[in-house]
């Protein structure tokens, strides 16, 4: 199994604070990781790292091989932000059109990309007029369009019903069989037993790096928030 994406040693501060503080870990390549943490925690950093648009102070970030930021992965990475990033006087086909045109594929793709997630009955509808979760997934679309190797989705399920959010993981799953790259970031420790593996960061550094099952095992206990919360007592007491 191959990586798809490598963080070594990387710091990131903004002011005199210290948001991540020599992070290292690997991201494989055909897995869903789930990067977990409380807000505040450094997650949205680590992704705004990968996808090239962060300052760094050092460290280095690579994705598929190439630095994070090169020209040669402007196709090749998936992005959704937590702030939706899709035009709102555009219909979200015409959105899911836009960003299929970039990727170098087709209309076929574009309407693909809405019905995959969930939006093919709002693909005429202004983005601007959508709901929160919808707008989210309009977002989503347009990540998806150019079937990109690498998905970066930051809080992507936030505001989305239960059967939305089930057929969403159900979609980061089907693209993992594929092969792609998948990370997924979460304040929800639900949902880290939906991901093959797990990053659990706090205070912009990294507790663990396992599956679900073996950080749970290492806890004692099923729960997930008890076995962060476990995590965080024990990296206090060393």
């Amino acid at each position: 199994m191959t990586d798809g994406i490598v963080v070594t040693d990387l710091v990131v501060r903004r002011g005199r604070s210290t948001v991540l503080n020599g992070l290292s870990c690997r991201v494989r390549a055909g897995r869903i990781t789930g990067l977990l943490g409380p807000s505040g925690s450094g997650k949205t950093t680590l992704i705004r790292a990968i996808v090239g648009v962060q300052v760094i102070r050092s460290g280095t970030v690579t994705v598929l091989g190439s630095p994070a930021g090169s020209p040669s992965l402007r196709d090749r990475i998936g992005y959704v932000s937590q702030a939706p990033s899709v035009y709102q006087d555009l219909t979200v086909l015409e959105n899911a059109r836009y960003f299929a045109a970039i990727a170098g594929v087709g209309a076929a793709a574009a309407r693909a990309a809405v019905d995959q997630v969930g939006l093919a009955g709002a693909a005429g509808q202004l983005v601007g007029t959508l709901s929160g979760g919808q707008w989210s997934r309009a977002s989503l679309a347009c990540a998806i369009v150019g079937d990109p190797p690498v998905l970066v989705l930051d809080e992507p399920t936030v505001g989305q019903d239960p059967v939305l959010r089930e057929e969403l993981w159900g979609f980061f799953h089907e693209r993992a069989v594929a092969g792609v790259t998948v990370l997924v970031s979460s304040h929800v420790m639900d949902e880290a037993n939906r991901c093959d593996s797990l990053l659990l960061i706090r205070d912009g550094a990294l507790l663990a790096d396992d599956t679900p099952a073996a950080i749970k095992a290492h806890a004692g206990t099923d729960d997930m928030d008890r076995a962060f919360l476990h995590l965080i007592r024990e990296g206090a007491a060393t």
